[in-house]
Parts: C-alpha cells; structure tokens; sequence
C-alpha cells in the first residue's frame, strides 16, 4: 500500500513537472535569425528558376519555408541605397521620414535610438547580437547588446581617384581614346579580352580580404560564436547577420570563380550597350556603380561582372550553410524563425545598367524567404511586401505590440497562407533622389523621370524584363493618367519633398 502512494505521488509529480516544462516550452518567444545581404537581386536564387548560380543553402530555405516573390526596397536619398533601406529597417519608417530619422540619430537623440529594431526586441527579453554591415547613423553599438566587426558600405578599392579622373575619361571616351591609364583599378573594366588590370580573386586587392580572411567567412564566424553564447542563456535571441557580399569589389577564392567558366554565363535578355535616359535618372558614367565597366557596355564585360557576381553569392551560399547547420547542432531550429533577404537589387547588365541606382524590378526587387516552425514549406507568396516588413513581423513572432511609428506591416499571416490580401493595395512605392519616381499597382508599373517629364508604364505579367514600354499608346492613356495621381497621393502619404505637379501639368493638362 505504501509503495502504491509512493508510486502515485511519484507519477503526480512527475505530471505537475511536465505540465510546467510544457508551459514553460510554450511561454518561450521564438528566436529570430535575420540574414541580410547586400546587392541581392531576386532572380539570383537556384531554387527561383536561376539555373545557372548555384545556391543550395538557400534553397534550403525556399524548399522549407514561405518565398515572397514580389518583395521591393523603396529606394533611396542618394546613391548609397543601401543606407536608406537600412535606415527604414532598423526604424520602421518609410523612406523619407527614415532619413529625417537618420539625422536624429546622427545628433545621439536618446528616444529615437531607443526606438530602433534592436532595443525594441531587447526590451521585449531578447538577446541581441549585431555582425557584418551596418551603415546607419545610429551607432551599432546602441541598437544591439553585442556588435562584433561592424563593416562600413563597402570594402576599401580603389575609387578614391574615380571623382577626380572622370572629367578626363569622359573627354577621352567621347574622343575614342584608350583609357586604360586613366582609370582606377577595379573600374571600366574589362576593356578588352587581354585586360589584366584586375583579378577577383586576389587578395593584394584587399577589400573583401582586408585583414586575412574573406569578410563573409568572418561574419559566419561571428554567427556561430553568437550561437554558441546564445545557448548559455535562458532567454531567446535576435541575430542580425549583415554580409557585405555580393557588394563590389566582387571577390571570391578562386574555386569558387572556376564554377563558372565565361562562356556558360548567359547575357540579361534586356541587355544593352547603353540605356538612352541613364544620364536624365543619375546614372551616368559618373556615378562609382556605373563605372565599374566600361562605356558603351560589351557583352565581354557584362558576362565577366556577372561572373564574378554568382561567384561571391555561391561563396556567400557556403557560409549561410555552415550557419544553418549550426542553428539545425544547437537544437534551436525547432524555435526558430529564419528570414533572408538583400538590402536591394543590382542591375548587373539589365537595360545597359550596372548598379541599384534604378526603379526597374533587377534594382528594387529582392529574394525573399522565411523558414520557422509553423510556416509551411515550400510555400510562394505572390502578394506585394517591401523588404522592410520584416521588422514588423519580428516584433509580432516576438508578442511586442507594433508601435504608432512603425510604418511597415507584419507578413505573417500572409506567409502561413492566412490570407491572400496584402497590405499595399495602394501600390508599391519607389524613388531614387529627384531623379525617379515608381508605382506599381495592378500588375503594371509607371515609371516618372521628373527631369525629362517623361513617363514609362510596363505590363509586368506580360513584360517582366520590362522591354516594352506602352505609355505612348492611346489605349494606355488613362491608366498612365490614373497611375501617375494615384503615385503622387501617395508621395502625400510618403512626405516626399518631389513635386511632381509640373511633370503632371506638362504631361496631362
């Protein structure tokens, strides 16, 4: 009898302790990991119909998560986009009352530094851990508890002389003469099949092998020292692992360049020697992105720079890999969200084009996936999102309630297929400095160059390369008549500084 109550006792504890671990299991905030990288257009994925690049860490997360196939960056106040999409990242603002935002934290204003993505999820019981590329005015530091290898834009080149040498290879283009001497190294290449001016895959070059060790091997590392520390506490974490690559200088080990031999790498099907408006939108051969290769473009370099750019991406590939695995070792993957994404697009070739500095799709559009425990696996989502909503996603995963000036919006529901309705059926919004002005709504985009008063609409179901531009026909004129107002509402909307009522006035009235 009294090793039956014992027994009984036995079990009725054992209950109450299982109860408890059970609540405990269930009160615990998932972990976050956030992998960002720079310069990311969306069509670079294998597993997103790329057959070429070869990315199979991240087609992990597209076979075992949700893809968002339609995730846009807003643009940006100057030619470093990525300063802008970062800024609305870690604000939660949209673009222009992001960079009004920038300047507070450029003066150490304490409520706007306590109003970022990283303190939010801290003072929600968040360990918070920062590596990689930052380039936002609040210091790094502020914003998460532990930033190790805080990396500037980009790695140090040789673009220091660009400004100064331009005036000189803009005379001696138009003059057909050679300028190979005049260019800095890394830029205006490759002018020639002999041209030895730059190999990738050297680290004398320094910038991604300043230090010793490839800079994306060295954020992986930090990831995993990260993951480590993270298991020793009780609380959950929140990792933001920023890879400068594939950024220029575009360099990997030269294994890594040998997958991809010239011949096999295929020209963008809207490929030209020169865009006709590059110097009316603020791309012109001044611009340090577009004079990475030479003018007009030949399909020589195109290939050479698309090369060069699967190859930093299959490296970059590597190291998600080893981190993913790490995650899968920690036996945190069960409680873990894992999102991707690039801070924006790259040209690479597109429309004669070779940077961000554009509102075409290769330049605003980027991979997007999100792997975590109820999220169902290879899922695609069509619905419109900008890139930025991750942050509001984080903070409902994380049970924090959104605050009034987070201006983007959670996807969550849309990733679990809760709902098919997205948040911007007003459109999607886009601008680059004064230069451009975009909005894509109803399967159609109109873009504006304010400086020309000139306006271009695509069909993007039927046109995605976006090669046929229909804004001259009569059938057409109502839509881009409709599209143009319902972009300058939301300029209203944005507190864009851009007045487009003149372009208007000249265009329709």
């Amino acid at each position: 009898m009294i090793r039956l109550k014992s027994v009984l006792i036995l079990v009725f504890a054992l209950s109450i302790c299982s109860c408890q671990q059970a609540k405990e299991n269930q009160a615990k905030k998932p972990n976050i990991l956030f992998l960002f990288a720079d310069d990311y257009t969306f069509e670079a994925i294998h597993a997103l119909g790329n057959e070429v690049i070869e990315t199979p860490n991240l087609d992990r997360l597209v076979d075992g998560g949700t893809t968002f196939t339609h995730a846009y960056n807003m643009g940006g106040w100057n030619g470093a986009i990525c300063v802008a999409s970062r800024a609305m990242m870690i604000s939660g603002r949209h673009v222009w009352r992001a960079q009004e935002i920038s300047k507070q934290w450029s003066a150490g204003d304490s409520l706007s530094l306590q109003q970022t993505w990283g303190q939010l999820m801290k003072n929600a019981g968040y360990s918070t851990y920062m590596t990689g590329k930052w380039h936002v005015q609040a210091p790094a530091e502020t914003v998460f508890e532990v930033a190790k290898h805080i990396r500037p834009g980009m790695p140090n080149d040789f673009r220091g002389e660009l400004g100064k040498r331009v005036p000189s290879i803009r005379e001696a283009l138009k003059n057909g003469e050679d300028i190979s001497d005049l260019r800095p190294k890394g830029y205006f290449r490759p002018l020639n099949e002999n041209d030895t001016s730059w190999f990738s895959s050297d680290p004398n070059n320094g910038g991604y092998w300043e230090g010793g060790k490839h800079w994306s091997e060295v954020v992986k590392d930090d990831a995993l020292a990260f993951l480590d520390d993270a298991q020793k506490r009780e609380n959950p974490f929140f990792m933001y692992i920023a890879f400068n690559a594939p950024h220029d200088p575009r360099q990997a080990p030269q294994s890594f360049l040998d997958k991809y031999p010239l011949e096999n790498i295929p020209l963008p099907e809207n490929w030209l020697p020169e865009y006709p408006y590059k110097d009316d939108i603020g791309n012109s051969i001044g611009l340090r992105d577009e004079a990475l290769a030479p003018f007009p473009r030949t399909e020589l370099a195109i290939r050479t720079h698309r090369k060069e750019y699967y190859a930093i991406i299959t490296h970059l590939d590597e190291q998600i890999g080893k981190i993913l695995d790490a995650l899968t070792a920690s036996g945190e993957l069960e409680n873990t969200y894992i999102f991707f994404t690039g801070d924006h697009g790259l040209a690479v070739g597109h429309h004669g084009l070779i940077g961000k500095q554009s509102l075409f799709d290769h330049s605003i559009r980027v991979p997007f996936m999100a792997m975590g425990p109820d999220l169902p696996a290879g899922n695609k989502v069509d619905s419109d999102i900008y890139l930025q909503d991750v942050m509001a996603t984080s903070l409902e995963l994380a049970g924090i309630d959104k605050p009034d000036y987070v201006e983007f919006n959670s996807f969550l529901s849309l990733a679990k297929n809760e709902t098919q309705e997205g948040a911007y059926e007003k459109g999607v919004y886009g601008a680059y400095v004064n230069y451009q002005r975009m909005i894509r709504k109803d399967g159609y985009k109109l873009l504006v160059y304010p400086k020309i008063n000139k306006v271009l609409l695509f069909d993007m179901k039927n046109d995605p390369l976006e090669m046929n531009d229909l804004s001259g026909k009569p059938e057409e004129a109502e839509r881009v008549k409709g599209l143009f107002e319902d972009l300058m509402h939301l300029q209203e909307e944005m507190d864009d500084p851009l007045d487009l009522e003149p372009v208007y006035s000249q265009l329709f009235i």
